[in-house]
């Protein structure tokens, strides 16, 4: 018996849970760029990721609207490329949003902490864990509201961010020994230029959810992507301008820390930001919450996982059991991994399914060239192949500056497809379909 998600989402909550999936990156994470590229730099690594995700998206957006179902990239890949295709991009975006949490999780308790050095950095990220899966298990609509009230406050608090800082911005700060690892440096920046748009894709996991998807995904999809391209860059530029951004450089929370440069960190303005910054991480952490759950219990109906992970709750018609596994492993990442680490695993997995996506966007126009596209790619075959190079471009250099992290991701990729096949799902080609 096929398993249905309730239809409950609307364009203003697709681009609240895109936006809100994504900004976080620009809270954090994306300023270990610059320790390894300078701001320059990481300016132009920044440059040429945004045109990936740009003609990404573009493209993505073709698939979603195509195939609308929780699956997403596991979905897309199964149908052009096979069960084991469907295999390795399940398990790539598994690993980019089950990872993806915990590093978030890592930068809500640094920002607590840096408010009230008294608590625990790591018993804050376990407990925002269990507030936001108990905010997810009451269902999709309820999740949807919370993710566009939450992100709306981040998108703000960004505004304000910016507003603040801006004035203090010098262009001798941003300019200073600005590219000191060369050309090395940028290419070795892209994981952390990905950071700053990682996740948009997860608008996907929720397409079986959305109300008339044909017309609202892209939707949600273009106006996602514009709203992150210039918060991203802006926040970038203007933070890079204010100080030596190597004092920046390797800290979970450069927002506040930049605006208590600015405004002394006495300032009452400054702990008030860093207080409400908690929203972008949090529009972030229950985004991501949302994405998982969704391809586990996707990975799981079509027999990829155990199926009790495909039960949904009588009630919300919320995937329960993959709303508390995947607590549950992102709380033991948390105990054994750093947040560097997170992050580059997590991106990791999303250029792997980028890649696998792409792919499937060609195979499936060559093998189903009367599948209903309600969204067609722009400058088809050029945004997808644009795409996919750079896609490959940012994995080669994950995997040339990562090695062991590379190793211990492709790892669990071959440990999946060895007990896939050894209980011979390989030979399945049926798979589940949601709608």
């Amino acid at each position: 018996m096929s398993v249905h998600l309730k239809k409950a989402i609307k364009p203003i909550h697709l681009w609240a849970i895109g936006v809100g999936l994504v900004i976080s990156g620009e809270y954090f994470g994306w300023n270990y760029g610059w320790g390894v590229a300078g701001t320059v730099g990481f300016l132009i690594a920044t440059l040429i990721i945004t045109l990936l995700y740009v003609t990404f998206i573009f493209s993505f957006t073709e698939l979603t609207t195509s195939i609308p179902q929780a699956g997403g990239p596991f979905t897309y890949s199964h149908r052009a490329l096979g069960p084991i295709g469907g295999l390795i991009a399940g398990y790539a975006t598994a690993v980019e949003f089950l990872l993806a949490t915990p590093a978030i999780a890592f930068a809500l308790g640094n920002y607590l902490h840096f408010l009230h050095p008294a608590l625990p950095v790591l018993g804050c990220g376990i407990g925002f864990y269990v507030l936001l899966t108990g905010v997810n298990l009451l269902g999709i609509k309820e999740s949807a509201l919370f993710s566009l009230v939450i992100t709306l406050l981040a998108v703000f608090e960004l505004l304000v961010y910016m507003g603040i800082v801006g004035p203090s911005f010098k262009m001798g700060n941003f300019m200073h020994n600005p590219m000191p690892f060369g050309w090395y440096g940028v290419f070795a920046a892209l994981p952390f230029a990905i950071w700053l748009y990682v996740c948009i894709e997860g608008i996907a996991m929720v397409a079986e959810e959305v109300q008339d998807p044909s017309r609202n995904i892209p939707k949600g999809y273009i106006s996602g992507i514009l709203t992150l391209m210039i918060l991203a860059i802006g926040v970038m530029v203007f933070t890079g301008g204010i100080t030596d951004w190597k004092e920046l450089s390797a800290i979970d929370y450069p927002l506040p820390e930049a605006i208590g440069i600015v405004l002394g960190k006495q300032s009452g303005i400054t702990k008030i930001f860093a207080g409400i910054g908690l929203f972008g991480l949090i529009a972030s952490f229950n985004g991501i919450i949302l994405s998982y759950s969704r391809q586990l219990f996707a990975l799981a109906r079509a027999g990829y996982l155990p199926s009790f992970l495909a039960a949904l709750s009588p009630k919300r018609q919320a995937p329960h059991w993959s709303l508390i596994v995947g607590g549950l492993l992102g709380v033991v990442a948390l105990y054994i991994g750093k947040t560097d680490q997170l992050v580059i695993l997590s991106v990791l997995g999303a250029v792997v399914m980028y890649i696998l996506s792409m792919i499937s966007l060609f195979v499936l126009r060559s093998k189903e060239p009367l599948l209903e596209r309600p969204f067609k790619a722009p400058l088809y075959p050029w945004f997808p192949a644009i795409a996919l190079i750079l896609s490959l471009v940012s994995l080669a250099a994950i995997v040339y500056y990562n090695v062991f992290l590379s190793a211990l991701f492709f790892a669990g990729m071959l440990i999946a497809l060895v007990i896939f096949v050894g209980m011979g799902r390989h030979k399945v080609q049926t798979l589940v379909h949601g709608v």
